[in-house]
C-alpha cells in the first residue's frame, strides 16, 4: 500500500488515497452506542472520527467510523485499518512514526488536516502500547 502511494505523482496519490474512502468497512453495531456517546472520537481531527482500539492476545482491532462527509479522514483510517487492522501489537507499535511521509501524504495535506491525521495514528499506537 506505501509502496502503491510512493510510486506515483500527487495527483494520482490524492485520487487513490480518496478511493481508500469508500472502502472502510462498517463499524458493527455494538459499538454505535459508544460511537454515539462520544466515546472513542480522535478529538484533534475536524471530521467526527470514531476510534476504538482493542488488544486481544496479542492482535490488534481497529473499530472505527468516519462520515461519508469527511473523505480525507475515511481514507486515511482505511489506510490505517489495511494496514494494521489484524495485525500483531509488535507490528503495529514498530511502524515507523512518519506514516504521513511513508505514504508522501504530508506535502498534499493542509496542516491542520495533517495534525488530526497524525493524531489518529498517535492514538493507535498509544492504545496499543497502553493495552499491552
Amino acid at each position: 500500500m506505501a509502496d502503491e502511494l510512493q510510486s506515483v505523482d500527487d495527483a494520482t496519490r490524492l485520487e487513490l488515497l480518496l478511493d481508500y474512502a469508500n472502502q472502510l468497512p462498517s463499524l458493527p453495531e455494538r459499538y454505535w452506542a459508544l460511537r454515539d456517546a462520544g466515546i472513542g472520537l480522535v478529538h484533534e481531527c475536524q471530521a467526527p472520527v470514531f476510534l476504538l482500539v482493542e488488544v486481544t492476545g496479542g492482535v490488534v482491532r481497529l473499530r472505527v467510523d468516519v462520515p461519508m462527509e469527511a473523505p480525507t479522514a475515511r481514507s486515511f483510517v482505511t489506510l490505517m485499518c489495511k494496514s494494521f487492522d489484524g495485525e500483531r501489537a509488535d507490528v503495529v507499535l514498530n511502524a515507523p512514526d512518519d506514516v504521513l511521509h511513508q505514504f508522501r501524504l504530508a506535502r498534499l495535506l493542509g496542516m491542520q488536516r495533517a495534525r488530526g491525521l497524525s493524531a489518529i495514528y498517535q492514538r493507535i499506537k498509544r492504545d496499543v502500547r497502553r493495552q499491552l
